[in-house]
């Protein structure tokens, strides 16, 4: 296998058995899935492996979440299109390329500069116009480009950062794991509502390598 072949066949499966098997059901999020080219997201030794159901080393101790994570994950942000989306943890740039097909701008950001500047490319190559990258601590958020309709993070926090909280919309939402630094974390959805109050759902276990920066762990 090798990058330069189409993967379509295996995004459809993949697709199928483990994202709607299980109960993801947005049009936009099933759609954005089948047409992300996974296999470009991964290291090149990865490749054989990159639709299948797990997650994936991607290096600096960071990872690609199982697909029907990433599914889940924005299916939870309840985007309808036109959303200006910021993304925590950039990684290889998947989860932005997925937000970028139903959002209309995705702001993300990546601790580790070699990952940021790999995400970067392979996006611009993909003629990804509204995914802007940048490097630094996530866990402050994006001030310059704030107020955001949505915000999700891709490694997990003891909280949602206040910084985060106050970048959301009125009626936005944040979805991240958040728990302990290694294992026993959960999906959290928060909505922010009248008065800077924030409405929490937990919504499922799972386990995310650790949001490192002022307002998360301390590496």
């Amino acid at each position: 296998m090798n990058k330069s072949t189409d993967y379509s066949a295996q995004r459809e499966r993949m697709v199928r058995e483990q994202i709607e098997a299980r109960g993801i059901d947005d049009s936009q999020v099933l759609e954005a899935m089948r047409k992300t080219p996974r296999h470009l997201f991964v290291p090149d030794n990865m490749v054989s492996m990159a639709h299948s159901d797990r997650p994936l080393p991607i290096g600096q101790d960071q990872t690609i979440s199982q697909p029907y994570i990433v599914a889940y994950m924005t299916q939870c942000l309840r985007l309808r299109g036109g959303e200006r989306v910021l993304e925590i943890g950039t990684g290889l740039g998947y989860q932005a390329s997925v937000l970028a097909r139903i959002a209309s701008e995705v702001y993300t950001i990546e601790r580790y500069p070699d990952l940021a500047e790999n995400a970067r490319q392979v996006l611009r190559d993909l003629g990804y116009d509204n995914v802007h990258v940048a490097c630094g601590d996530g866990t402050k958020g994006w001030p310059e480009q704030a107020p955001f309709d949505a915000i999700i993070a891709t490694a997990s926090g003891p909280r949602v950062p206040e910084p985060l909280k106050e970048q959301l919309n009125m009626g936005g939402r944040i979805v991240m794991p958040v728990g302990a630094y290694r294992m026993g974390q959960n999906i959290e959805r928060l909505t922010k509502g009248a008065g800077g109050r924030f409405q929490e759902e937990n919504l499922l276990g799972v386990a995310f390598v650790p949001m490192v920066g002022e307002e998360g762990w301390q590496k």
